[in-house]
């Protein structure tokens, strides 16, 4: 079966594990309501969590990953039925009941330990969020609320991918083969960034973010019913609602980012704006569909990285021997290939690999799927499959992720051969993997990356400041042929050419951020979202508005990260102070990286995120130190002083 669950041999053993699931919550919920207040409440809902989450987590990666539909199908099923109970359940005042007796007891409270008082904290968060605490009629409104919320995102997330369509026509003939042809019309699917041509650029912004009135609506209608959620389980806004128990707390933290990154964007936008007119003499004004193209000229005409000369260096092989040699220096842990059952993998080229303590034995497990095949989804990602927790009889339920990434199959007679790209995106998921890996907590409900979203990004990103490091790539890059290590300045080139227009690049990430916020602040909106959306960007970006366009009707993040995206940027200026100030002098220290394990990874979200970033970087970080970390990554000395050292 797949994952070694027996009852996963076929498609039809989805019904079977599920009905178990249920059948346990069923028992779980009456313990628990029966269960006299104590630490036993919290391991019961623990347990609860575990019941469901090891069937919805693992049917969440087989609905979009397995090659066969009928699988597909049935994990799909799965994960509705089990949200329908957990919506149920978080709306089940005899169970809430057993929770706040447990919490109204002072004696009883202050005897448990701050992990397993922050639990039963985190479980009573979503009983509110879900509005428990309101009489029946307000419950069930908060509920139908929620099923709307889902569907919008649903449709919206549909919204955001699917093609629109021009008359042939109205488009030069000489760039209609940019297009795809249906008849008399044209499918623009998506910006052609990348595309040399200025008017197939713009023709395609235009065209693709032309707005769509369902779209809009649906959007508005989105944004209305998460707001009228927030108010009704008592919360000012949605954003404050979202940015509970996070790192930025507050909707406010945004500005102080926008005021510092914004100079250096001006410098870039300038640049861009001389190769254009080098370029394009005629139209030197610089629009939004430029942004992405010439920053990628500048790159290659002051860098002139060719991704190719890397490649022979980044064997698959090549690379997981660097990571398992840094884990084994930083952390002392080794990676071992394992052998599958027959049906425990949903393709032959998925590997296995135990992870390994050098003195605390077998951690977990890593599901490695790695390469590109059809219907597989073109994303890097990380799904936590099972999560660990100590189980009743004393034992360790060991964890169990997939990384899942999209690398090119072997060329006959050559191992596979990653672009520097994707060496540094397996090191990101691989951070990812260890955190689920030393997140050894005691409930399931709070282990591994199950943490803050401003968090849980912390220790992938910071894995790209390892697989940027000279001193670590040394170890492992190799020409597959020759064996020749790759140079130290073609790494320096790599990482110095990353900076060419990074600022840019981070002031569209916090406009993104701005957007993301104002739209789930205060309402009623005061402006339509488009409106909005003009206003943010003519003051945060700096690059003009194009009429007719609404690019958040594109924004597919506003459904996964609501009121979250700045996550991605909080985590970066963590991750980039936790860098210098703790293994840039040395990649491979042992002490640091024990420290880090303790600090960071092992609580999971067992522990405040902040309190976690305090005692690893033994201080409280203010807000002008994320941003200064952020400005710091820009300048354009910062690699090469540390190589240089």
């Amino acid at each position: 079966g797949l994952f070694g669950v027996p009852e996963l041999s076929c498609p039809e053993g989805f019904q079977e594990a599920q009905d178990k699931a249920l059948q346990e919550s069923e028992r779980l919920v009456q313990k628990a309501c029966s269960a006299p207040p104590g630490p036993e409440t919290v391991m019961i809902f623990d347990q609860l969590s575990d019941a469901l989450c090891k069937v919805a987590d693992l049917a969440d990666f087989v609905k979009i990953a397995h090659p066969d539909f009928a699988f597909r199908e049935a994990a799909e099923e799965a994960c509705r039925n089990i949200g329908t109970v957990v919506e149920k359940l978080n709306t089940d005042v005899e169970l809430c009941q057993s929770l706040r007796r447990l919490l109204a007891d002072e004696v009883v409270m202050s005897s448990l330990d701050p992990e397993t008082r922050r639990v039963a904290e985190l479980f009573m968060f979503d009983f509110e969020i879900s509005g428990i605490h309101l009489d029946e009629e307000k419950r069930k409104k908060a509920v139908n609320l929620n099923v709307r919320i889902l569907d919008l995102c649903n449709e919206f997330l549909t919204g955001t991918h699917l093609p629109n369509k021009i008359d042939k026509h109205v488009l030069p003939e000489h760039i209609r083969y940019n297009f795809t042809a249906e008849g008399n019309y044209l499918q623009v699917a998506g910006l052609h960034a990348d595309c040399s041509d200025d008017l197939v650029r713009e023709a395609a912004y235009k065209i693709f973010l032309y707005p769509d009135a369902g779209q809009l609506s649906r959007l508005e209608e989105l944004l209305g019913s998460r707001n009228s959620l927030a108010q009704l389980v008592g919360y000012e806004t949605f954003a404050h609602r979202a940015l509970q128990g996070t790192m930025a707390k507050n909707p406010g933290i945004r500005h102080v980012f926008i005021i510092k990154i914004f100079s250096r964007t001006q410098k870039d936008f300038e640049m861009m704006r001389k190769i254009k007119m080098k370029l394009n003499p005629q139209n030197s004004k610089l629009m939004p569909w430029d942004h992405p193209y010439y920053s990628g000229v500048l790159r290659a005409e002051r860098y002139n990285i060719d991704p190719g000369l890397y490649c022979p260096f980044f064997s698959l092989g090549a690379c997981m021997e660097g990571l398992n040699s840094l884990f084994s220096q930083l952390l002392g842990i080794s990676l071992y290939a394992e052998q599958t059952q027959r049906g425990e993998v949903w393709s032959e080229d998925v590997r296995k690999l135990a992870v390994v303590h050098e003195t605390e034995g077998l951690l977990g497990y890593i599901y490695c799927d790695f390469f590109q095949r059809p219907d597989k989804p073109h994303q890097d990602c990380h799904f936590t499959v099972r999560g660990g927790r100590l189980k009743e009889n004393g034992e360790y339920q060991l964890p169990v992720v997939v990384l899942m990434l999209s690398l090119p199959h072997s060329a006959r007679g050559a191992p596979t051969l990653l672009s520097p790209g994707m060496m540094e995106n397996l090191f990101h998921e691989m951070g990812h993997a260890m955190h689920s890996m030393l997140g050894r907590t005691r409930y399931q409900h709070v282990t591994g990356t199950r943490c803050a979203t401003d968090f849980a990004e912390v220790p992938s990103i910071l894995m790209e400041y390892f697989a940027n490091d000279y001193r670590v790539v040394n170890q492992f890059a190799r020409h597959y042929k020759t064996g020749q290590p790759l140079p130290k300045n073609m790494v320096s080139r790599l990482c110095e050419s990353k900076k060419v227009c990074a600022a840019a690049d981070m002031q569209l990430q916090v406009f993104y951020a701005a957007l993301d916020q104002i739209y789930h602040g205060k309402h009623p909106l005061k402006k339509s979202t488009t409106e909005i959306l003009k206003e943010t960007q003519e003051k945060i970006y700096g690059l003009p508005y194009v009429p007719n366009t609404a690019w958040q009707l594109r924004f597919s993040h506003l459904v996964g990260y609501g009121a979250k995206y700045y996550s991605y940027l909080m985590s970066r200026a963590v991750a980039s102070m936790v860098w210098k100030q703790c293994f840039a002098q040395d990649p491979f220290d042992r002490t640091m990286g024990e420290r880090y394990r303790r600090e960071m990874l092992a609580h999971g979200g067992g522990k405040e995120p902040i309190l976690m970033v305090e005692g690893m970087l033994q201080k409280s970080p203010s807000v002008e130190d994320f941003v200064d970390a952020l400005v710091s990554d820009l300048d354009h000395d910062f690699e090469t002083f540390l190589m240089d050292s």
